[in-house]
């Protein structure tokens, strides 16, 4: 996940089916790189992930609590990824990218499922219990965490094809996990006026979505400052330009 959750860590999607068909490059908890591995996937369907991430797209937008503003951020990283893949970051050599770091470590595959559980699951089961009780505000502000977070999710699988190269699988997790910083933000804030407000929800209900705003704000935030720019970037970039050398 997840950056994202999921096949990457993030930012985090969903937990790692057997075989690995996703990438698990950005996760902050190992630093062996893969000598040998799978390809990325050759271009067609989607992958059972990215139906799962869509469905909660889906049933997000149908709903209303998604606003015009996270919907242009995501049909513009649609565009901008293109539009770097052709322009900035072609895919020089397929046959030499694949997996920066080693897929089939088990201390990833559990932080892909710790990230998939505070990221998406426990935020959506949340939003599902303020439906109930009314709290309309709690729901508004974590609602465009998960959506973008879902929305990275489905990205993944888009950018971990044939099509595109190491830089562009980067480019998903840090734009996505860059824009969920402020909605996290927006979220803390929320749950924490509560306290100075009139509240309609239970007392549980106030400290469990401060618990989630603020577990949230704090993986994420260190996923993009602590382990996206400042270790898979650079590792993903060199094997990138590797590439250019061999080719030439």
């Amino acid at each position: 996940m997840s950056g994202g959750v999921g096949p990457t860590c993030n930012d985090i999607s969903l937990p790692k089916e057997d075989v690995p068909d996703e990438p698990e490059d950005h996760y902050p908890t190992s630093l062996k790189s893969t000598q040998s591995s799978s390809p990325p996937r050759k271009s067609g369907f989607f992958s059972f992930r990215q139906l799962n991430a869509l469905a909660v797209i889906i049933v997000f937008s149908a709903s209303g609590m998604v606003s015009l503003e996270d919907f242009a951020f995501v049909i513009l990283s649609i565009i901008y990824m293109y539009f770097m893949s052709k322009v900035a970051f072609p895919n020089i050599h397929p046959s030499k990218e694949s997996y920066v770091f080693d897929p089939k470590n088990k201390v990833l595959r559990l932080y892909v499922l710790v990230a998939a559980i505070i990221g998406l699951f426990l935020p959506i089961a949340y939003i599902f219990e303020g439906i109930f009780e009314g709290d309309k505000e709690g729901i508004k502000a974590a609602a465009p965490h998960v959506f973008l977070l879902a929305s990275q999710v489905f990205m993944e699988g888009v950018a971990y094809s044939d099509r595109f190269s190491i830089p562009i699988r980067v480019f998903v997790p840090v734009f996505y996990n860059t824009m969920r910083i402020f909605t996290l933000m927006e979220w803390l804030r929320n749950e924490i006026s509560k306290v100075e407000e009139e509240y309609g929800g239970s007392t549980r209900r106030l400290y469990v979505g401060r618990a989630l705003a603020v577990a949230n704000m704090a993986f994420w935030s260190f996923n993009l400052f602590g382990f996206l720019l400042p270790v898979y970037l650079p590792r993903a970039f060199k094997k990138y330009y590797a590439g250019y050398k061999v080719k030439d």
